[in-house]
């Protein structure tokens, strides 16, 4: 079977040309997918107020939480996968694929199983105050079984990308985020049921997107399920080491959303809360449009990594080096320049939280810049099989800078010091990965 039934030459097609290929349909697949959060939070923050988008972001760590398992095993076997189809190893392909899809689903089933017996110990856990208690437990509840085909679909666009199969991708992420905005509309507003609607139409629009990501595999070009798994436990063990940065990157972003609420609650009590809900909501948005930039060059650099072509690898970093700068100051720009228009989507800029929030998105919207850099740096190392860089990278952003940084700078400037944590920790991180690259090619 030649390479290029897999519908893409990763191993002599133009890089560049191979890299924007993958990207654009990546990009939009990506967009649509924060957007399924973002107007989750619009709807839920005009029907239900403040209370209703401090909730979702009180739960929405679990979220991430799922997101990163998928991640995981969608990035390692894709890496793992990429590099097998690279030696023409096509039984071992389809191993490495179903071996990540059996496992992690195992994983999910565990977790939504543990949310539904321990509910309340779980939002309290999550820094659910009393007078949150009745809308966290409730999106709690409605979200739950959403989460196994969420991760279905993250993995199966990974894999469906490395197939040759980038627009399939992406509709894996624009159907479900259609359907997700059409009834979160109806679910929120006529069926008034606040934000208990909102987390049954995420739950919803995921079983679509699942569904789609499985499917797939029944018509696709080189990888499908198989029966004949080889080496389970090794296969699944290679897999969550590629992947690991990403399972951690969306643990940091549970972090960087539990120690926000923790210190805005701190300093600005509910308002504060819901005024960096906002930031929350638009962090995926940042993180998907930079993701996509990372996952465009993944194929390309793990296929290529595995045929020993250096020059071909460096050629696909430095796209998207290129591509993670523009997109970062565009975000930048929009963020920091529509910051009252933004707020006003959710609630009133003229609120407490309204007025805490305009104040702060434009210090948060530095974080766009450096965060792309970083995630494209981090993607590379997942792609060249070097796990143990891009997991300590993921660590310094995420956690080791980001938690001492919100608890310094806000005690240090009591007002505004909080917005300013997340672009330092980016900041910081970006400049040690710089240093240390140039380092090891001098």
């Amino acid at each position: 079977m030649k390479q290029e039934s897999l519908g893409l030459d990763y191993g002599n097609g133009r890089v560049s040309r191979l890299y924007f290929k993958i990207f654009f349909p990546t990009l939009l697949g990506m967009i649509f997918n924060a957007l399924l959060t973002i107007i989750d939070g619009v709807f839920v923050g005009q029907r239900v107020g403040p209370d209703g988008i401090a909730a979702v972001n009180i739960i929405a760590p679990l979220f991430m939480v799922t997101t990163g398992i998928g991640l995981m095993f969608g990035i390692g076997s894709s890496v793992s996968a990429g590099i097998a189809l690279s030696g023409k190893n096509f039984a071992r392909t389809n191993s490495i694929v179903t071996s990540g899809f059996l496992f992690s689903t195992s994983l999910i089933a565990v977790l939504v199983v543990a949310g539904y017996a321990f509910t309340t110990p779980l939002v309290v856990a999550l820094g659910s105050s009393a007078q949150l208690d009745y809308h966290t437990t409730g999106y709690l509840l409605y979200l739950l079984p959403g989460l196994i085909p969420l991760m279905w679909q993250s993995i199966g666009m990974m894999v469906i990308r490395l197939d040759g199969s980038p627009k399939y991708a992406m509709m894996c992420n624009v159907i479900p985020a259609v359907i997700n905005i059409v009834l979160d509309w109806w679910l929120v507003f006529p069926m008034d049921m606040g934000v208990r609607g909102a987390a049954l139409a995420t739950s919803l629009s995921c079983c679509v997107g699942g569904i789609m990501g499985v499917v797939y595999f029944r018509y696709s070009y080189i990888i499908r399920f198989t029966r004949h798994i080889r080496r389970f436990g090794s296969e699944v063990a290679a897999q969550a080491r590629i992947g690991s940065s990403a399972f951690v990157t969306e643990v940091a972003m549970s972090v960087m959303m539990y120690t926000g609420n923790y210190v805005f609650m701190r300093s600005f009590g509910e308002s504060g809360v819901a005024a960096y809900s906002i930031a929350c909501y638009l962090f995926p948005l940042i993180f998907m449009i930079n993701n996509a930039v990372a996952q465009s060059a993944q194929p390309i650099i793990s296929y290529n990594f595995g045929r020993g072509s250096d020059s071909r690898v460096s050629e696909a970093l430095k796209v998207s080096i290129f591509t993670a700068i523009v997109c970062g100051l565009i975000a930048w720009a929009v963020i920091s320049q529509g910051a009252r228009f933004i707020v006003a989507m959710f609630i009133s800029p003229e609120c407490e939280a309204g007025m805490i929030a305009v104040a702060g998105l434009p210090v948060f919207a530095l974080a766009a810049i450096f965060f792309g850099l970083n995630i494209t740096f981090i993607g590379y190392y997942q792609s060249t099989g070097k796990a143990v860089q891009a997991l300590v990278y993921t660590l310094l952003r995420g956690v080791i800078f980001l938690v001492p940084l919100f608890l310094i700078l806000s005690r240090i400037y009591p007002s505004w010091g909080m917005w300013c944590a997340i672009p330092a920790s980016e900041f910081l991180t970006f400049l040690l990965i710089l240093s240390l690259y140039f380092l090891r090619k001098k």
